[in-house]
């Protein structure tokens, strides 16, 4: 599949310098329900232009990509060497009250403003800046461009592009994820699991419903067990102190059901997720409620009519992230911010899906959390000129 630079786009103008990338690619509308492609083949000119091939893995749609680029080492060699990732997809700005266009980025008071500012179309802005210092680096090693589509609806893009990368033996020695830190080490996030679950009931008049089934009570049933998971685990532990929320968490956050106050419900579907500490086994959880939809409900169900079914079918995973401190990634971060904290985090991230292939990754890039995904998004220009500093660093620290 072949993509193209937007309509009227030069090929051989682009941004020189980390505000004016970010400028650029806030002005890409990249929400995750719509396509980035755009936003990619832009990027892909650029890179193409200063001599720098980009491998595409596409969605099943065909509507969305990630990118990954190489810039070899100075002998040539393409495997090996650090990834520097962030995604492309933002989260929506509906129902916000922005002050300024979200997607007409704006600089007020040393800070820039626009959806993606911070979360995290700085860090990638700084990385494509600094291309040509990185072309201009005599490289040990090579360095690593990934950009990925669909982080913010749970890290779904990213795994095609890193199985990509491990079947054609890249074999990156760390990687870094540069979400807003505020420019500090982050060692650790929690991993995300997304599941929906779909009651299948039997429809009746509301004036007959022993003659039914009714879905809606028995997700209601379900639901509650789910919060009696969670209230386990919040008094139970397994803890980690290190971390906001020293535990996994557990919610239902979606529900749909019913069409009408005199219908006997068929049908409720929910979504739940949770969060799990590194290290705690994420499969723990959903068998917990799977056993009880199998002791409890299902014998209740069928025993009212016999075609009762649940479904629960998975959305997204995403594994946590557990740094070893003494990874070579780890300390490299560590000595270029002379960040030595332990900090670990609640959100998550791409980081634990490096990890998880082999790939030793830390997180650490401009912008504060507690700015991402709410109205008049932005990140300071102090911020910027830090990461593009330990960027510096870090490539210089590849140098042969």
């Amino acid at each position: 599949m072949s993509i193209m630079p937007q309509p009227n786009e030069s090929s051989t103008t682009f941004p020189s310098t980390s505000v004016d990338w970010t400028r650029k690619l806030i002005s890409y509308d990249t929400t995750s329900r719509d396509s980035n492609l755009d936003l990619i083949a832009y990027i892909k000119d650029y890179l193409s232009g200063q001599g720098i091939e980009s491998t595409l893995t596409f969605d099943k749609t065909g509507k969305k990509a990630n990118l990954f680029a190489t810039i070899p080492s100075a002998t040539g060699e393409t495997t090996g060497g650090i990834v520097l990732s962030g995604h492309t997809d933002v989260v929506p700005v509906d129902g916000q009250h922005w002050t300024s266009d979200p997607f007409k980025p704006e600089l007020r008071d040393g800070n820039l403003y626009g959806r993606g500012a911070c979360d995290m179309k700085g860090f990638i802005g700084v990385t494509l800046q600094l291309v040509p210092r990185m072309l201009q680096t005599r490289l040990a090693h090579p360095v690593h461009l990934a950009y990925s589509y669909d982080e913010e609806i749970g890290c779904v893009g990213a795994p095609s592009m890193i199985q990509d990368l491990i079947d054609r033996g890249v074999n990156p020695s760390g990687c870094v994820v540069g979400e807003p830190t505020s420019m500090r080490a982050i060692v650790a996030h929690k991993g995300i699991n997304v599941y929906r679950c779909r009651v299948h009931g039997h429809a009746a008049h509301s004036s007959l419903t022993p003659k039914g089934l009714n879905a809606i009570e028995y997700a209601a049933r379900i639901i509650c067990t789910i919060r009696d998971i969670a209230d386990g685990i919040k008094a139970n532990g397994p803890y980690d102190d290190a971390f906001d929320v020293p535990y996994t968490t557990v919610q239902t956050s979606m529900i749909r059901g019913g069409i009408a106050l005199n219908t006997v419900p068929d049908l409720c579907e929910f979504e739940f997720e949770y969060r799990n500490l590194p290290g705690s086994s994420p499969e723990t959880i959903l068998q917990q409620v799977r056993d009880y939809i199998d002791s409890t409900i299902m014998p209740s169900m069928t025993r009212e009519n016999a075609a009762a079914k649940i479904d629960i079918e998975k959305l997204a995973r995403s594994p946590g992230l557990d740094a070893a401190e003494d990874a070579a990634i780890t300390q490299l971060v560590r000595a270029l911010t002379r960040d030595t904290e332990i900090r670990k985090v609640a959100y998550g991230t791409e980081a634990g899906l490096f990890q998880a292939a082999g790939v030793p990754s830390i997180i650490c890039g401009p912008g504060n959390i507690e700015q991402a995904h709410r109205p008049d998004e932005y990140v300071s220009l102090e911020q910027l000129d830090q990461c593009e500093k330990f960027l510096i660093a870090l490539i210089n620290s590849q140098a042969a």
